[in-house]
C-alpha cells in the first residue's frame, strides 16, 4: 500500500489514527474476483431506515436515508453523508457496512439515493451523472440547515466519489462551512479513460452490461417524458457507456455529447482546488480505470489531499480475511478516518 501526498502523517489531511494495511484475501486473487466479490459478499441485513423525502426547486424529489443513531448522540454530534456509486442506493452493502462502522465510533450517517435510485422513479426528466453536484449541495444545505452545530463529513463510492470530489473542487474554500472532511473510494478520476478501458476488454463489457442493463431500464420507462428531449432509438440501441451517455446523459444535463460530458465532469481537474482534509481510498488494478490514469501528481501537490493506493483491490473491492469471515478494509479504514477528523472539528 502506499501513501501520496501530505497524508497520514502530516498536512492538513492527517489522521492520527492507525491505518491498517490491506491485505487482500488469497483467496480472491485478481482485480475481477475482488470486483465481483465485493458485490456478491456485502449482504449486511438492513437495519430499519428513517427515509425523508425532500422536493427539489425543479418540481423532483430526493429520498434520504436515515440508519437509527448510536446511542448516547443528540443534534449536535457528527453526521455524515454518503453517495452511492452508479445505479447503486443508498442501501446497498456497501453503505450498510459504512453505516455500522461509523456507528462504533459514535457518528450518524445519512444516505442520499440518487435520482431515480430509491426505488421509485423521479418526477422530472433528468437523472443523475458522475458530474451532478448540484443535488450534492441541495442536501448538504439541508442537513446543515438542520443540523446547525453538527460536523458534517461525507463519503463517495465510485460515481458519487467523483461528483464529491467536483463538489469540493467547485466550492475550495467555501466548502469548509459545510464539510469538515471528505472520502471518496475507487473514484473513476477520469471518465473518458474509464469508459475506453471498460471498451476495451471482455470484462469491461461485461460490466457495462450489467449497469447498462438497469439504466436503459429505467430510461425505456421514462421514454414519455424523454421522447423531446432525447434520441429514444439510440438510447435502446446502446451496448456501451459512450453511447448511453451520448444519447442520453448528455441532451438531459446540458453536455454536448459523450466527450463534453466527460471533459467537464472528470473529477481529476477539480482535486486542486479543494480545501477540505479528504482521503482517497484507490486500488491499482481497478478494473474502471486505468492504474496509469489515478492523478498522482494533483494529490502531492495539495495538502489537504491523501491517498492510500493498494496494488489489489479491484473496484470497491478490498476484501481481506477468510471466506467465512470476510473483512471489508475501505469501510473500516473510511470510517476511522472519518471519526477522526469529525472528533478534531467536535472538538474545535
Amino acid at each position: 500500500m502506499q501513501s501520496i501526498g501530505h497524508g497520514m502523517t502530516q498536512g492538513k489531511g492527517r489522521a492520527a489514527t492507525a491505518v491498517d494495511a490491506f491485505r487482500p484475501a488469497v483467496w480472491l486473487p485478481g482485480p475481477h474476483a475482488q470486483t465481483i466479490a465485493g458485490r456478491l459478499l456485502r449482504r449486511p441485513t438492513p437495519p430499519p431506515f428513517l427515509r425523508e423525502r425532500l422536493d427539489t426547486p425543479d418540481g423532483d424529489f430526493l429520498d434520504i436515508d436515515f440508519p437509527p443513531e448510536p446511542p448516547g448522540t443528540s443534534d449536535d454530534s457528527p453526521l455524515v453523508l454518503l453517495l452511492h456509486g452508479l445505479e447503486g442506493s443508498a442501501r446497498r452493502g456497501y453503505a450498510i457496512n459504512v453505516y455500522r462502522a461509523l456507528a462504533a465510533h459514535g457518528i450518524r450517517a445519512a444516505g442520499l439515493n440518487f435520482r431515480s435510485c430509491s426505488g421509485e422513479p423521479n418526477r422530472t426528466p433528468r437523472f443523475y451523472h458522475s458530474g451532478d453536484t448540484e443535488d450534492i449541495r441541495f442536501v448538504l444545505n439541508f442537513l446543515r440547515d438542520r443540523f446547525p452545530r453538527a460536523p458534517l463529513g461525507t463519503i463517495g463510492f465510485s460515481l458519487g466519489g467523483n461528483a464529491l470530489l467536483k463538489f469540493l473542487g467547485e466550492e475550495g474554500e467555501a466548502a469548509q462551512p459545510k464539510v469538515a472532511c471528505a472520502v471518496a473510494v475507487s473514484v473513476p478520476y477520469d471518465l473518458r479513460a474509464g469508459a475506453d478501458q471498460l471498451d476495451a476488454t471482455r470484462m469491461g463489457r461485461f460490466y457495462t452490461g450489467v449497469f447498462l442493463k438497469s439504466l436503459l431500464q429505467k430510461a425505456d420507462a421514462k421514454a414519455a417524458l424523454l421522447v423531446d428531449r432525447c434520441d429514444v432509438e439510440r438510447l435502446r440501441a446502446a451496448r456501451s457507456f459512450r453511447d448511453f451517455d451520448d444519447a442520453v446523459t448528455a441532451p438531459l444535463h446540458g453536455f454536448d455529447g459523450a466527450e463534453d460530458y466527460y471533459r467537464r465532469s472528470s473529477s481529476h481537474q477539480f482535486l486542486p482546488a479543494i480545501r477540505v482534509p479528504t482521503l482517497l481510498l484507490h486500488a491499482a488494478d481497478d478494473p474502471f480505470l486505468p492504474g496509469r490514469h489515478f492523478p498522482r501528481q494533483p494529490v502531492a501537490s495539495n495538502p489537504y489531499l491523501t491517498a492510500l493506493v493498494t496494488a489489489r483491490g479491484g473496484h470497491v473491492g478490498f476484501i481481506g480475511g477468510t471466506p467465512w469471515r470476510p473483512r471489508f478494509w475501505a469501510e473500516e479504514t473510511a470510517a476511522a478516518w472519518l471519526a477522526e477528523q469529525l472528533s478534531r472539528d467536535s472538538d474545535r
